[in-house]
């Protein structure tokens, strides 16, 4: 699968690595070079520094190829432009994005995108491991 990642955080470089790792073409897309540093030092796939909600960015980053979009930026707002951009302007195919307020995830799946909530997900195993015990 040929996946574009934008956002090199924490968990846009562990993706990366595992999409790697497992032989997937990956592209990591961030707007700030430091972040490649958590990549790790034999990842195979494409660094570029460019933004992923700018069109000409995107395309350079090879968006146009992609079977997957996934945007893991700190913010929300960002997350949900460019995955709107790589979903409706270059239809890819599978996109996610990643939101942090739970509130907002509705919205944006009514507006046909794939949001995960890192809150709600986690509060749930929370739950889960306080109440196996």
């Amino acid at each position: 699968m040929n996946v574009l990642v934008m956002g090199c955080g924490r968990m846009g470089a562990q993706l990366a690595s595992l999409l790697d790792a497992e032989g997937h073409k990956v592209t990591v897309l961030d707007i700030d070079a430091h972040g490649f540093r958590r990549l790790p030092p034999g990842f195979g796939g494409i660094a570029l520094v460019g933004d992923g909600t700018s069109e000409d960015a995107l395309k350079k980053a090879g968006i146009e190829e992609a079977d997957a979009f996934v945007a893991v930026t700190q913010g929300d707002n960002r997350n949900i432009m460019a995955a709107q951009i790589a979903k409706h302007i270059f239809n890819v195919s599978r996109v996610l994005c990643r939101i942090y307020d739970p509130l907002r995830r509705d919205i944006y799946e009514a507006l046909g995108l794939e949001a995960i909530s890192p809150t709600t997900v986690f509060a749930q195993i929370f739950k889960d491991k306080l109440l196996s015990m």
